[in-house]
């Protein structure tokens, strides 16, 4: 069966209420309602690696995905209703040229030394991720043109993807196969699933959402975002003549606040109507 929607969500700050503003209550049991339809698949899009999206599961009680789209997008988990978490292999295939046999120690090496940019922990990092922290307040053009220099020596395809933890703060730097973004895994799966582009909605909140939520989908940014991101989302949206698929949360529907998983559900049903009753 043809899923009837395909819903897919980053997790911190989008999902998850990790950030300063609060949750409404009712929005997980709403979200645990539509997800919990057959015909409702859900995706969790999102900078985790397997093990930090199941320690999310667990502390949050979220509902089960269907799939995973992990490492910013570069790797993807067909969870599976006996939850046996099986990689697709067909997606390290279709990424992994990008590097041109290059590994993630020789990317590592050659990106050493480069001021202001530190190497975050192991449990950050995957076979097609690199992952660093930055001053949240650097000169960004000058940090990703000295990345981009040393990964064009390496003559390989690379996406170089900054944004911001606004609550530490800290600036946040993935490097990814050129084509292991979260959009590229997002149309990986609905291609999968065979769900049409306009069955098919993204939920994010932050800089390194801003492709996807800007991009061919119909897509939601929680009204937790920051001004700055919603404008960022906004002005990108009406360059690429596609703001009527962007929705902006702002809370209200059934008293929610628009923040988190109320903000997912707020989205879904203003594309959706039908949704509503999907919920209950």
């Amino acid at each position: 069966m043809t899923p009837s929607l395909l819903l897919c969500c980053d997790l911190d700050r989008t999902l998850i209420p990790n950030g300063p503003q609060p949750l409404s209550d009712q929005a997980m049991p709403c979200l645990r309602r539509l997800v919990s339809r057959p015909d409702v698949k859900l995706a969790f899009v999102t900078g985790r690696s397997r093990h930090l999206v199941e320690r999310a599961i667990a502390r949050w009680d979220l509902p089960m995905p269907d799939y995973v789209a992990g490492d910013v997008g570069s790797t993807i988990y067909d969870v599976g209703p006996q939850q046996t978490w099986t990689p697709w292999d067909t997606w390290d295939l279709a990424i992994g040229s990008d590097w041109r046999g290059r590994t993630h120690a020789d990317l590592r090496a050659a990106l050493a030394g480069i001021p202001d940019l530190a190497l975050q922990g192991e449990d950050r990092q995957s076979r097609f991720k690199l992952s660093y922290t930055a001053p949240a307040d650097i000169d960004t053009s000058s940090i990703l043109r000295a990345l981009s220099a040393r990964l064009d020596s390496l003559d390989v395809a690379a996406e170089v993807i900054w944004s911001v933890d606004e609550t530490i703060p800290v600036g946040l730097v993935d490097i990814l196969p050129k084509s292991a973004t979260k959009q590229g895994a997002v149309e990986f799966i609905r291609s999968h699933l065979d769900v049409p582009p306009a069955r098919t909605v993204f939920a994010g909140d932050s800089g390194n959402d801003l492709p996807v939520l800007a991009g061919p989908l119909k897509a939601i940014l929680v009204a937790n975002a920051t001004s700055e991101v919603r404008a960022q989302a906004r002005h990108l949206a009406e360059v690429a003549g596609k703001s009527g698929d962007l929705y902006l949360a702002k809370g209200g529907y059934r008293g929610m606040n628009g923040n988190y998983a109320a903000g997912v559900i707020e989205g879904v049903v203003h594309f959706f109507p039908e949704a509503e009753d999907w919920i209950g």
